[in-house]
This record gives structure tokens, C-alpha cells and sequence, in this order.
């Protein structure tokens, strides 16, 4: 028996032992927002020139941020801005809920000679205005008169119409019918009518059916029963007009199919 003296002597592999963390020193910043704005959402960025004229507009109107002194500031701060950092900067102070400075940053806008009264960019205020702010809806209305009226100065891309030629020719009936939509959800009830009495009443406006129905339901769930029943009126006029041609067609290709199905039925009873 061999004896133990002689055994091969093996090595002990010490066992590894587990990171233990270190003890975070009291005051240590972790990465996080530096403020109360949320991260940017795909498919839009501001340039580092719109952030600065945000965050100048923000720092200037601390204090006061009535409407002549908004107004001032934003002149100031966004007065240089080109065209697409003046819309994303107005954009970004509607999202962080700074309507009033979003509106002192559209009569900036307005100044701009690349400026055209677009119903898309009206529909956009009047959905984010504060439905707490009971001045808000005023400040709708109002912005409601000034894009009317825009519109009966400037006309369609943001150049003075013709003689011959109404205001309304060539608008977007998308963009018109998002305005209108927004007005009848924010319950600006008369605002709304303005603007389809000056689109399609009196400037002429082809619309389509959705338009119609929006200002119907619309008028008629606000109160506005005689503006509703006018609207059907319209709407019941454009109907007669635009339907026959419509069922034509399809009375064309009812006769097509019950004649196939009838020489179907033939040609399989021989």
C-alpha cells in the first residue's frame, strides 16, 4: 500500500468571490431629464436654434406673460428663426402646454412673407387650447376671426386672389374639415359655422359628404338646430347633385352582373 507521502499534492483554486457594489456617495446625479419636458417623438426635432429661442421666450415672459408683453418677447427670441425651426418651436410650445406663448409665436409667424392662413395649422391651436382656461375659448374665437379674415386678404397659398377668382379656390377640404372638427369638439359651436358659412355658403367650397355630417351632428349636439338644419339643406342639395352620376354607374354594373349570372344559368342547364 503506498503510502500517503507519496500522493500527488494538488493545489486549492480559491473560489471567486462576488462583486459586492459601492456604497453611491450621498449627492450622486443619475442620468435623467433635466426638466419636466418629455422626449421627443419620432419625426420631429428642433434645431439648436429653436431650442434656444424656446428657452429665451420661456426665461423672458417668467414674470409677465400677458399678451403684449408675450408678444414682444417672442418677437424677440423668434424673430430670426427660418421658416421650418419657427414652426417647430410654435409646435414644441403647444406641446409643453404653453399655449399663449404658441400664439404670440403664430403673430410672429404672421409677419413672415412665406406666411399663408393654412386651416391644418389653425386646427392644431384650437385642439391643444386649455379646456380649463376659461379665457381660452375667447382666444378661439378670436383666432377664428383673424384666419377669416386672413383668408379674405391673402386667399389660398398666402397670395392676394384675384378678381376673378374667390378666396376659397383651391383650399385643402382635409385641412378645413380638421378645423371645423376641432372647433365642434373644443364646443365653439358659432366659431365653426363662421368658417363653413365662409367656405362653403358663401366662398363656394366643394366639400364632401364627411364635412357635411361633421357640421351636422356637430350643430345639432351644441344646440345650433337652425345652423344643422341648414347643413342638411346644403347637404341634401349636394347629394341630388353628386349622386345620380354615382348611380348610374352602379346601375350599369348591377345590369352587367344579373346579365353574366343569367347566361351562367343558360349555358348550364344544356
Amino acid at each position: 500500500m503506498a503510502s500517503l507521502l507519496f500522493l500527488p499534492h494538488t493545489a486549492r483554486t480559491p473560489t471567486p468571490r462576488a462583486a459586492t457594489p459601492r456604497p453611491r456617495a450621498a449627492g450622486t446625479v443619475t442620468c435623467g431629464p433635466r426638466d419636466n419636458r418629455g422626449p421627443l417623438q419620432r419625426g420631429r426635432s428642433l434645431s439648436t436654434e429653436a431650442i434656444h429661442a424656446v428657452q429665451s421666450l420661456k426665461r423672458l415672459t417668467a414674470a409677465d406673460r400677458s399678451p403684449s408683453s408675450a408678444r414682444g418677447a417672442a418677437s424677440a427670441s423668434l424673430g430670426r428663426l427660418l421658416r421650418a425651426d419657427l414652426l417647430a418651436a410654435m409646435a414644441e410650445l403647444q406641446r409643453q402646454g404653453h399655449w399663449s406663448l404658441a400664439l404670440a409665436a403664430l403673430h410672429v409667424a404672421r409677419a413672415e412673407p412665406w406666411y399663408r392662413p393654412d386651416p391644418e395649422l389653425y386646427a392644431t391651436f384650437v385642439s391643444s387650447s386649455p379646456s380649463s382656461d376659461p379665457a381660452a375659448g375667447p382666444a378661439v374665437d378670436a383666432l377664428v376671426e383673424a384666419f377669416l379674415d386672413e383668408k379674405e386678404t391673402r386667399g389660398v397659398g398666402g397670395r392676394v386672389a384675384a378678381p376673378s377668382e374667390g378666396p376659397w379656390e383651391g383650399e385643402d377640404v382635409y385641412k378645413l374639415t380638421r378645423l371645423a372638427r376641432a372647433l365642434v369638439a373644443k364646443g365653439r359651436a358659432r366659431a365653426a359655422w363662421r368658417v363653413y358659412e365662409a367656405a362653403v355658403r358663401r366662398g363656394g367650397l366643394e366639400v364632401d359628404e364627411y364635412m357635411y355630417r361633421v357640421m351636422a351632428r356637430g350643430m345639432k349636439r351644441l344646440g345650433l338646430e337652425a345652423e344643422a338644419a341648414e347643413v342638411e339643406a346644403d347637404f341634401a342639395e349636394w347629394e341630388a347633385r353628386v349622386s345620380p352620376p354615382a348611380r348610374h354607374v352602379l346601375d350599369e354594373m348591377r345590369a352587367r352582373g344579373e346579365g353574366s349570372e343569367t347566361a351562367t344559368a343558360a349555358a348550364s342547364s344544356l
